[in-house]
Formats: structure tokens, C-alpha cells, sequence
């Protein structure tokens, strides 16, 4: 029986060939395309700054995760180690968990719950249930947490009709096209492998690690803006462009008009 740290014991081969341009990496592009989220965290943290300022504590843990997401996906892509999947896919798991229990807002919890803290605790004890049961069937743990991104999108429809800010539905619609261009990539390698191997192409997760990280650089200053809005009423959240708005690929990010002053 093969060790669990052992190469290719993992439940899932991914449709990229296995060793073909390295003697150490099992699938070669799917694992440097990981750099994407390396450059994703700092990326948040620096052009949010003035955020960061005043909510520091959730932009570090949830940036920190995200770089961690990284880490753990290369080193899964890098050995299809059994180890390295449940690394992989529970890393994605308490990413998300940790950024809802930050940032999900209050209008929007439970009856039973009546603080943030309270929901901090129903967060963690689901997360910890759904790691246990991680362990059980590690592999239909990824159609699960893209199905969490449906619920976002949800929650997402739901602030956009409150909102009136154009650049605030325009940041909506690119990270909702960057996700369907991800989530495209990530099934055409699952179900249509044959395919892409037939043609010589079978790099589709690759693309799904960089997309998804393109999504998630609007998914965060969107997130961050809402917050904004319900965390912190004296300060209104503009959306701003870097490098500047009229560059035709560009980052957006959040910064905090000055405080009203109180009478």
C-alpha cells in the first residue's frame, strides 16, 4: 500500500500528462501556474492599504490563506500526493470559511445567530465538520466548493440591487466573466479530457489556477466595498483603478473617502 506522502497516490490525475517536462514534477504547468496566487495576495493587500489600515486583521489572515492556497496547490499538482490533495482542497475550504466569518454581513445571518461571534462559532464548527468529512471522499470535496461559488454570486446579486455605482456593477460583471471563463476551464479538463489529449492540449487546469485568481482580484474589492459599507458607516468606499482608468486591463481596488464629521 502506497504512503500517503507517496507520488500519485492522490484520488485525482489531472488531464496534463504526468512527468513529461520535469523528472520531480508530476504535472508541470498546473504547478507554476500556482504563481498566480502569489502575486494575487500581495497584490490585495498593497492596493487596499487604506483598508487594510483600519480592518487589518481580516486582509492579513484571509491574503496569508490565499497564499497558502497557493502553496499547497503547487505542491499537489507538483507530487499528486494524497497528502497534497487534502491539503489542497482544505486550504480552499478554510479560505472561504475564515472570509465569510469576516465578511459575511449581518443583515444576512441565520435568526439563532445574533453576533459576529456567534457566527464565527457556527463558521468553525461546519468547517471542522466538513474537514472530517474531507478524509472520507477527498475528490467530491472540489464540486463542493464550487458550488459555494454560487452562493456568492447570490449574495453578489443581492448587494448589486441596492447599489446604484456604475463602477460597482461594472467590477460585478468582469469578476462574474472571469469566474465562467475559470469554472469553463476547470470542467473541460475533468470531462473532456480525451479531447484536449487528443489535440495535444491538455492544460485547462492551468488556466482555471489563473482565472480564478483574476477573479478573485475583483471578487475581493468587491467584498471589501460591501464590508465597507455595513462595518463602517462613517467612511463611503470609492472603487478606483490601477493602474489608472484608462488602461484597458485594469485592477480595481477600494479607498476610504475621509470620515463625516459628527456634530
Amino acid at each position: 500500500m502506497p504512503s500517503i506522502f507517496s507520488y500519485q497516490s492522490a484520488e485525482v490525475d489531472w488531464c496534463e500528462g504526468n512527468f513529461e517536462r520535469s523528472a520531480v514534477i508530476a504535472e508541470y504547468y498546473n504547478t507554476i501556474s500556482n504563481v498566480s496566487f502569489f502575486v494575487l495576495s500581495p497584490a490585495l493587500l498593497y492596493l487596499n492599504r487604506q483598508y487594510r489600515q483600519h480592518r487589518a486583521v481580516p486582509m492579513y489572515v484571509v491574503s496569508c490563506l490565499l497564499f497558502c492556497v497557493g502553496i499547497f496547490s503547487m505542491y499537489f499538482h507538483m507530487t499528486l500526493s494524497y497528502v497534497g490533495q487534502l491539503l489542497d482542497e482544505l486550504s480552499i475550504l478554510w479560505t472561504l470559511a475564515v472570509a465569510y466569518s469576516f465578511w459575511y454581513p449581518r443583515v444576512y445571518f441565520p435568526r439563532c445567530i445574533k453576533t459576529r461571534k456567534h457566527f464565527f462559532w457556527l463558521s468553525g464548527i461546519t468547517t471542522v465538520i466538513s474537514t472530517l468529512m474531507s478524509f472520507i471522499k477527498p475528490a467530491f470535496n472540489a464540486y463542493v466548493l464550487n458550488c459555494i461559488a454560487f452562493h456568492l454570486l447570490y449574495l453578489t446579486w443581492r448587494e448589486l440591487k441596492k447599489c446604484n455605482d456604475k463602477r460597482v456593477h461594472r467590477m460585478a460583471a468582469v469578476m462574474v466573466l472571469w469566474w465562467v471563463l475559470a469554472i469553463s476551464s476547470w470542467i473541460s479538463d475533468r470531462w473532456l479530457c480525451g479531447l484536449w489529449q487528443a489535440i495535444n492540449f491538455p492544460y485547462f487546469h492551468s488556466f482555471w489556477h489563473v482565472l480564478i485568481a483574476m477573479s478573485l482580484l475583483y471578487c475581493c474589492p468587491l467584498v471589501i466595498y460591501f464590508d465597507v459599507c455595513y462595518e463602517m458607516p462613517s467612511f463611503k468606499p470609492k472603487l478606483e483603478y490601477w493602474p489608472s482608468d484608462s488602461w484597458p486591463v485594469v485592477v480595481p481596488y477600494v479607498t476610504l473617502e475621509e470620515p463625516h464629521k459628527q456634530c
